[in-house]
């Protein structure tokens, strides 16, 4: 399945509290929930004004969907097409 790097510009991202980023996951979830099986949230970063997401999705459309599903910015969706790391270089 596809994997997607989604950026969502939320200003003060670095700063939320465990209580906020609980809420924001637990909207997630729910609307991941909904939509099915065929989109997973993998895992997601926060810098100071952004969070940055690892999702699995058949297409893009689907990521966008759970983006506007859940009130969440999708300033840029990516899809990723290789992934690299240390053993990359073995």
């Amino acid at each position: 399945m596809p994997k997607y790097l989604i950026e969502r510009e939320i200003p003060g991202a670095g700063k939320l509290t465990a209580e906020q980023l609980k809420g924001i996951s637990q909207t997630s979830c729910g609307v991941l929930n909904k939509m099915g099986p065929q989109i997973q949230w993998v895992n997601s970063y926060a810098t100071a004004d952004k969070i940055y997401c690892i999702y699995n999705a058949p297409n893009e459309e689907m990521v966008r969907e759970h983006a506007k599903l859940g009130d969440f910015p999708a300033n840029s969706i990516s899809q990723v097409s290789t992934i690299i790391d240390p053993i990359t270089a073995e």
